[in-house]
């Protein structure tokens, strides 16, 4: 392109860099990037006035004729190019029968999404017009993401339908707003105080939250989706919620969301991607232009199971509203900061844009209003993103949800069943937003043969599952203990060594094992092992007296007494055979172990023996069998399955059972 074509030369964006940074590196197939819409258009039509009508937007708009060069290394620029022609293609299916039209129409429109544009060549998008019947006709408009975001599409809409009334003449309407002005906006933004306020918010994320299979070196695909229409009790029930917690329904939603992909991904401090609309409210004209102002940035949601609904959804708020004015940082850059933690592969799209009119192309009152032409939009745009997993909301009188999904990474029902999780995490946040978000049931992912569904009580024992999820997902998070997180592999061969370390002590079926042991993911290990050696535990609160401590073991009679060093002197001298887990010698024994014994137990048989104070004042002893703990698990949603994680918090106090496992 000449120097004499050139009209300006502009910066890129944070989003214009990225979506360059994939249309580069993803050169082999269709660019997902490509953006289609199409246009009902019913009435008589003067193609000739419909192609004045679309110049005079590209006119009207420099953002339109952009092209993207680079001008020295590694730096590139958007070039606005003084005139362009726009590509512009006719089909007609009128002669087709009715039910080959619609094929038809559609093979024209997927030829030309799949047709990749030159990044380096203006305009970026085409128009394809087709003639259906003499009064209605078809408009598909293809371009790439990088020209223009959803909110976009609205305003030329909009504009078209006034400009094809005056016949092309932009004279009439007012004046628009460069894309260059919020460009120069953000060159004024100050990025050192950005900087510092996402360090702060995504301190501590170490890990990123990742839900899609590693597929090294995966060509780009077309996503397939899954939607839907919310009830509409269901729809005002989100709008309720969040007007009495003084929250916006992109919160609920993107509560909902972060609930399903902690389950999803096996994490309780979760990161995605959500977009931010970017339109600055001090921009004069900003709700008017053309071009690509929206963000994506990292969502964080850390999450406690015994938060209530209603106080996730208002720590969620109050840490968006906080990055408001931070939200012009690039994603990448936000990474090079944050590291690891800042890196997601799922992304919520909130859709809130103007509604482009409906109404005649000609107003009332001028001449040939009665036979105007309509123009309105047809359906919904095919955008889509490179992330294996993207929630599309759209807000209304019914909330419509959209899961978009890699195919080649997720097949149907996997995404059918992600999808009705978003609806029936809304349904309980909606229902009791007092309740813990632990107690929440989701309907997730398949599981396995032997696993829980919700709302039943597993099949097997809680160990049996466990082993199940330990094959199915080594590497998933299973304990959490301040810094320092185990696997399912790590816990179950861990378990495994104590459970064969104690049954070579005489520990059997039907044997009583106390547990003396504070807080911690040692203490989750050390149950679990008691189990697999087919005893029963008795679990003792090193805080209570010696002599009630004393009572409890003379009544219980465990063949083991399991502690450390911080609670042996919880223990009385008279106890049976006193095991220091953390003592050296007993830490050497136990590593030489291998894999753990294989001991049947019947879902009737004692899992633990709780010990409560009765009215008297004496330890009463009260039998749980591991079929009751089995329902528990079951009866509160929680199940184990490929994907989920399992997070075991034993309890300060032991007068409870055996464990919370929270999922989603």
């Amino acid at each position: 392109m000449t120097r004499s074509l050139v009209e300006d030369v502009w910066p890129l964006s944070p989003l214009q860099e990225g979506l360059l940074f994939h249309a580069a590196y993803d050169d082999r197939g269709p660019d997902v990037y490509t953006v289609q819409s199409a246009l009902a258009l019913e009435g008589p039509l003067d193609e000739a006035r419909l192609k004045a009508s679309w110049d005079a937007l590209l006119a009207r708009h420099a953002a339109l004729r952009a092209c993207f060069r680079q001008v020295s290394g590694a730096r590139t620029v958007q070039v606005v190019a003084r005139g362009v022609t726009l590509p512009w293609r006719t089909e007609d299916v009128s002669r087709l029968p009715e039910a080959e039209r619609r094929a038809a129409m559609e093979r024209l429109a997927a030829r030309e999404r799949a047709e990749r544009f030159d990044l380096a060549v203006a305009p970026l998008l085409r128009v394809l017009l087709v003639r259906v019947s003499d009064q209605r006709h078809r408009l598909v408009l293809t371009s790439h993401h990088i020209l223009m975001d959803g909110w976009s599409a609205p305003v030329l809409v909009a504009e078209l339908s006034a400009l094809y009334a005056h016949g092309g003449d932009a004279g009439r309407l007012p004046r628009t707003t460069s894309y260059r002005d919020y460009l120069l906006w953000l060159g004024k933004q100050d990025k050192e105080e950005a900087r510092a306020a996402w360090r702060t918010e995504l301190a501590g994320t170490h890990e990123p939250t990742l839900v899609a299979p590693a597929v090294p070196d995966r060509p780009p695909a077309f996503p397939d989706h899954v939607s839907g229409t919310l009830p509409d009790a269901l729809s005002r029930g989100v709008t309720e919620l969040a007007r009495a917690h003084e929250l916006t329904v992109n919160t609920v939603v993107q509560g909902a969301w972060a609930l399903v992909l902690a389950r999803l991904a096996g994490r309780t401090d979760v990161v995605f991607g959500a977009t931010v609309a970017g339109r600055p409210p001090e921009l004069p004209g900003v709700e008017s232009m053309v071009g690509l102002l929206i963000n994506t940035l990292p969502v964080r949601v850390p999450i406690d199971g015994a938060q209530p609904g209603a106080a996730l959804l208002r720590a969620l708020q109050d840490r968006q509203t906080a990055l408001l004015s931070h939200q012009h940082l690039g994603l990448l850059e936000i990474r090079e900061l944050a590291g690891p933690g800042a890196v997601f592969d799922t992304l919520m799209v909130y859709e809130s844009f103007p509604q482009p009119p409906a109404g005649p192309a000609a107003a009332q009152g001028t001449p040939g209003a009665r036979d105007a032409l309509t123009i309105r939009p047809e359906g919904l745009a095919r955008e889509a993103a490179h992330y294996p997993l993207t929630l599309v909301v759209a807000p209304g009188e019914r909330t419509r949800l959209k899961l978009e999904y890699r195919p080649d990474l997720f097949d149907r029902p996997t995404a059918e069943s992600v999808f009705a999780s978003v609806v029936r995490v809304l349904e309980h946040l909606v229902a009791d937003p007092a309740a813990p978000v632990g107690r929440i049931r989701a309907v997730g992912p398949h599981h396995p043969a032997g696993t829980a569904t919700p709302g039943a009580p597993p099949r097997g024992t809680v160990p049996e599952l466990i082993a199940a999820q330990a094959a199915a997902t080594p590497d998933a998070v299973a304990l959490v203990d301040g810094e320092r997180t185990l696997s399912y592999a790590q816990v179950w061969a861990a378990s495994g060594r104590l459970a064969a370390y104690l049954a070579d002590t005489g520990v059997a079926r039907g044997h009583r094992v106390a547990v003396v042991l504070d807080r911690s993911a040692d203490v989750v290990v050390a149950l679990l092992a008691v189990w697999r050696a087919g005893a029963a535990y008795v679990p003792v609160d090193a805080g209570h007296p010696l002599e009630r401590v004393a009572a409890l073991l003379g009544d219980s009679a465990p063949s083991v007494v399991l502690c450390a060093h911080g609670t042996r002197a919880a223990v009385p001298e008279s106890a049976p055979r006193v095991v220091v887990l953390d003592s050296p010698s007993v830490e050497r024994e136990v590593a030489a172990y291998g894999a753990g014994p294989h001991v049947f137990v019947d879902a009737r048989e004692v899992a633990y023996v709780m010990y409560t104070s009765g009215s008297t004042g004496e330890p009463k002893g009260v039998a749980v069998e591991h079929g009751a703990v089995a329902a528990l698990v079951g009866e509160r949603g929680w199940r184990v399955g490929p994907g989920d994680t399992v997070l075991l918090h034993a309890p300060h106090a032991f007068d409870a059972f055996l464990f919370e496992a929270w999922v989603p």
